[in-house]
């Protein structure tokens, strides 16, 4: 099975259960990430918030309040 595939079928508990290893830096049971474990849940949960969250729901998100950009539009970094 491709990663991607793998992707399209995680469900949110999943995903939430990734991102809330990373925000900790441990899984459920307390053990620590490593950093390659760590690398790939990044990966995986950036990846399934590009093809399943709207973009002021994905991580790093920020609004463009800045002066200078008014005319823009909020800026959101995709990942393919």
């Amino acid at each position: 099975m491709q990663y991607d595939q793998l992707l399209e079928q995680m469900t949110p508990a999943i995903y939430q259960r990734l991102k809330q290893a990373l925000e900790l830096g441990k899984w459920p049971d307390g053990r620590q990430l490593s950093q390659a474990q760590k690398d790939t849940c990044m990966e995986a949960v950036l990846r399934y918030q590009a093809m399943h969250l709207p973009p002021e729901e994905h991580s790093g998100f920020i609004k463009d309040n800045c002066e200078s950009s008014k005319a823009s539009s909020d800026q959101v970094l995709n990942i393919h």
